[in-house]
């Protein structure tokens, strides 16, 4: 029960801004919607992950997936959520509900001024060190919202100024909870049809509910420019993060920026390039945009993080595709001795066997570094699984997986096996 009421508590309070953004901007009744109804039941050879005496359980999940998106029009959203409950059989870990959701709204209150909102709820992993188990996850609820206005000055010249209010809130209460105020300036200029320029300044401050307070400021240079067949944007600059607490500050400033190149090599192929280098507090949203990407939240708050990822996307003939991912990642927390590194491969491989049925093969490797104690970890995953597509509406779903980690401290260590069953069905 208490579960229960953990998460009626944190679903509510997502909803109610967002409740109150969409009253505001009275959102249009045409828009597409889809509701889904899942099942599954997940058998695992180690559920706790041990190195040593290891436990086989059973969880079960019922949950409700719902997406929403507007048509194009004064007011738009985008919304995908789920909300569930999960049962151990053997009582490894507590029942409890999950859920998760992602939501992007603006509106157009008058020329040239937008209000804005977002929400972004999920688990994340407490200690990075540790495995990924429901004892070392806690929800974390990422809201935010505030006006921008877009200032033309001429045809080639225009102005954004923008500010924003977030909420980060934990579901662990030994996880500190914050609230982050920012505003922002950007002159750009468009200098031809395809490439624009220009220059942003922006402040945030970000308040913690203990006392603690971090500062960030930067200047940019921005860029944007798209060909064909290729889009290439970025920015470049210098930032200094201030962090305030106990009548005692330290503050650390460097170069930062931040580049995303896409190419489409040709009608099948794609390629992306990704990196990132900023000076902020472990509430950024960088773990947003770099999905392997992890905040240790056992460390200190504020960190300076170094991300790189790229990859490329094939569709064959026969309607097979190969996705393949690699990711390179560094956080330096500031208040500490700690530095992590992450490397990493994600690869898969999916083919339609018939009509109705698709199967596909997923790897992963992922090599870890922690500098405080020069220990190392590795971790390497496998899954096949497969879905069939039984009636328009409903879907059968099958997967089996191993997982293991090795590690420089054997108590970190631990093998997996896994198989999973379920079945969704969509409601409308």
């Amino acid at each position: 029960m208490a579960d229960q009421l953990r998460v009626r508590k944190a679903v509510a309070a997502t909803i109610t801004p967002l409740m109150l953004a969409a009253g505001a901007c009275s959102f249009p009744a045409f828009a597409q919607a889809e509701i889904t109804f899942g099942l599954d039941s997940r058998f695992t050879d180690n559920a706790r992950k041990a190195e040593v005496n290891e436990d086989s359980d059973l969880e079960t999940r019922t949950y409700l997936t719902a997406g929403y998106q507007t048509e194009p029009g004064r007011c738009n959203a985008d919304f995908l959520g789920t909300l569930g409950y999960s049962f151990w059989q053997d009582e490894t870990f507590d029942n409890e509900s999950f859920a998760e959701m992602n939501f992007e709204g603006d509106c157009k209150l008058a020329n040239q001024l937008y209000w804005e909102a977002s929400n972004n709820l999920r688990e994340v992993n407490q200690d990075t060190r540790q495995s990924d188990i429901p004892d070392n996850r806690t929800r974390k609820n990422v809201f935010s919202t505030g006006p921008r206005y877009l200032w033309r000055l001429n045809d080639t010249n225009w102005l954004n100024l923008s500010a924003r209010y977030a909420n980060t809130e934990y579901d662990e209460p030994e996880e500190t909870d914050s609230e982050r105020y920012t505003g922002s300036i950007a002159w750009n200029h468009l200098f031809s049809s395809t490439f624009t320029g220009g220059l942003s300044v922006s402040h945030s401050r970000t308040e913690f509910d203990y006392g603690a307070e971090v500062d960030v400021s930067s200047a940019q240079i921005t860029f944007e420019n798209r060909w064909a067949s290729t889009s290439l944007s970025g920015s470049v600059g210098v930032s200094e993060v201030e962090t305030d607490y106990a009548n005692t500050s330290q503050s650390s400033d460097g170069f930062v920026g931040e580049l995303n190149l896409t190419r489409q090599i040709n009608p099948t192929t794609e390629w992306y390039l990704n990196a990132s280098r900023e000076l902020t507090d472990r509430t950024s949203t960088l773990d947003l945009r770099f999905g392997e990407f992890e905040f240790n939240l056992r460390e200190s708050i504020t960190v300076e993080n170094s991300a790189l990822a790229s990859g490329f996307k094939k569709t064959f003939s026969d309607a097979s595709s190969f996705n393949l991912d690699l990711y390179a990642y560094r956080s330096d927390y500031l208040e500490s001795d700690e530095r992590e590194d992450k490397a990493g491969i994600n690869a898969r491989y999916s083919r339609q066997f018939s009509e109705l049925t698709t199967g596909y093969l997923g790897l992963g490797f992922d090599h870890l570094n922690y500098e405080s104690d020069d220990s190392q970890d590795e971790v390497a995953r496998l899954v096949i699984g497969a879905e069939h597509q039984a009636t328009r509406d409903l879907s059968v779903l099958a997967r089996v997986g191993h997982d293991t980690k090795s590690s420089d401290f054997a108590s970190r260590e631990y093998d997996e096996n896994w198989v999973l069953v379920g079945l969704e069905y969509r409601l409308r």
